[in-house]
């Protein structure tokens, strides 16, 4: 056990996020996601029986999101909502990430199904929770953390 670090963390999903350097992205994808498939040989860590919103939060802990891009976060449109309409767990996910890193709304980009296939491909890491909504799916881009200014 470790202080301070949230206990959905587990050791594997430390050293991958801990691993990945400034500009790579991390999938946060549903229960019903061909993750295996699109990984490609990168890791997959599975944390079953977790929402979105949980694991989302908990990576967000510890991982900053890369403030020179200009939608460091987004989700995968839901292809059956028009354009601008979120289900529970994505809205939850927009909530979450303007909360924990001050995004603004435009900053969290809908993702038609196959463009998000295709970022998940490029991904460096993916994590496959237990969300059971229909297109419960996200991906984050890391950014620095920066040292501490001399007062």
């Amino acid at each position: 056990m470790l202080k301070g670090i949230d206990p959905l963390l587990t050791p594997d999903l430390l050293k991958h996020l801990c691993a990945m350097g400034h500009g790579e992205w991390v999938a946060v994808v549903d229960a019903n996601f061909t993750a295996e498939w699109l990984a490609g040989g990168k890791p997959v860590v599975r944390l079953p029986g977790q929402s979105l919103e949980r694991v989302v939060r908990a990576v967000l802990s510890v991982f900053p999101l890369a403030a020179d891009v200009a939608q460091p976060a987004g989700f995968m449109q839901h292809g059956d909502l028009p354009r601008g309409q979120t289900t529970p767990a994505q809205a939850a996910f927009i909530r979450m990430t303007a909360s924990w890193e001050g995004l603004l709304p435009d900053q969290v980009e809908a993702i038609e199904r196959y463009d998000f296939y295709d970022r998940v491909k490029a991904a460096s890491l993916i994590v496959q929770t237990g969300e059971a909504t229909a297109y419960g799916n996200a991906i984050l881009c890391k950014g620095v953390i920066l040292p501490p200014t001399a007062d």
